[in-house]
């Protein structure tokens, strides 16, 4: 018997990148006018971005149907293995839900879904750690009962580039955006353990966003060294090389992990992000 480590796709981990270190993912959707699309596997990202910076209307996302879970799960259970499956948080999506349902449906005990109340970089964090704890020898239940243990330290940050893309969602007024890019102010949002994404403050230009988000997190607890961090970008690499290069003078690079932000997460958040996700000391 083996352990299955399984995600959806808002963890960002990637199809490429998934297969390498033998994750499974399931796909949210991404919806634009009538057209459909599976996360990470139908768009190709640049194709994403370009048709996102194209279109009037944020598109819409939409959570997995059960059946793609339990798919998965039959799999699993006919093979003998068991499941740890981390999920985006339940505050933000029905896709916890959804996974709950298919378990149900496939009447398997050997299946543990967790509520990672994560997003995006914290979720590949989770995933890496559930990886790293089945290698130990962990059974499912004891790697389930670990990450329940310790996702109450992920944090995820973010310094939102385009302001345009808060305003198309809803989420900030057409003059408040207009005000802010005049003023070059970036928003800062951020995932502690609540599982809801939070507005944390604003900061003038880029350098000074970076520098409160380190501030946020020193506030948090700070980044447990021992720990892998994950550094995110929304459309095009130029966003994560000053990004990058800002972090590398603060911090041990050795334990940095890389991930373009996807379909579902890259919608709500438009190019130009900036994403920072942690495990933060006691």
């Amino acid at each position: 018997m083996s352990i299955r480590i399984m995600t959806d796709s808002t963890s960002d981990i990637g199809p490429e990148r998934a297969r390498e270190w033998g994750i499974t993912l399931v796909p949210l959707k991404v919806i634009f006018g009538k057209d459909e699309y599976l996360d990470g596997v139908d768009l190709p990202l640049d194709a994403f971005y370009e048709k996102l910076q194209a279109s009037k209307q944020l598109p819409t996302t939409s959570q997995p149907a059960p059946e793609m879970f339990l798919r998965e799960f039959e799999a699993a259970r006919d093979a003998g293995d068991q499941v740890v499956l981390l999920t985006i948080s339940s505050e933000l999506s029905g896709t916890y839900q959804s996974a709950c349902l298919a378990r149900e449906m496939c009447g398997y005990d050997g299946i543990y879904i967790v509520d990672s109340r994560q997003v995006t970089c914290t979720i590949l964090l989770m995933a890496r750690r559930a990886l790293a704890l089945a290698k130990e020898g962990k059974t499912a239940a004891e790697i389930a009962a670990v990450l329940e243990e310790e996702k109450r330290h992920y944090c995820i940050y973010a310094v939102i580039g385009d302001l345009t893309y808060l305003e198309k969602g809803g989420r900030l007024p057409k003059a408040g955006a207009v005000a802010g890019s005049i003023l070059n102010l970036r928003p800062l949002i951020t995932i502690a353990n609540t599982g809801v994404v939070k507005l944390a403050g604003m900061a003038r230009g880029q350098s000074g966003a970076y520098g409160k988000l380190l501030k946020m997190l020193e506030a948090d607890g700070g980044q447990d060294m021992s720990r892998e961090f994950c550094l995110g970008y929304t459309g095009g690499i130029d966003v994560l090389q000053p990004f990058q290069e800002y972090i590398s003078q603060r911090m041990n690079m050795d334990k940095c992990l890389v991930s373009r932000v996807g379909t579902v997460i890259g919608t709500h958040g438009g190019p130009g992000c900036a994403v920072f996700g942690a495990y933060v000391a006691d």
